[in-house]
C-alpha cells in the first residue's frame, strides 16, 4: 500500500474551477499516478500505472475539440 498523506494533489487544468468537481492527481510517485475524486478527499484512491495514466491523457488530448 503506499502512503498518500504526503501527497500534493492538483486538479486538471481543464476543471471548470468548482471546488468539488473534478478528478485530482499527485506527483512524485514513480511508476504510479494517485488519482482521486475532489468531492471525497479522504477516500480512496486509484493507484494507475504512469504508463496507462500517459496513454489516457494522451485520448483525452486527440478527442478534446
Amino acid at each position: 500500500m503506499t502512503d498518500l498523506s504526503a501527497a500534493a494533489w492538483r486538479r486538471s487544468s481543464y476543471s471548470d474551477g468548482g471546488l468539488n468537481n473534478c478528478v485530482e492527481v499527485a506527483d512524485n510517485f514513480p511508476g504510479l499516478i494517485p488519482v482521486r475524486d475532489s468531492k471525497a478527499p479522504a477516500g480512496p484512491a486509484l493507484m494507475v500505472r504512469a504508463d496507462a495514466w500517459a496513454a489516457f491523457i494522451e485520448g483525452v488530448r486527440r478527442e478534446a475539440p
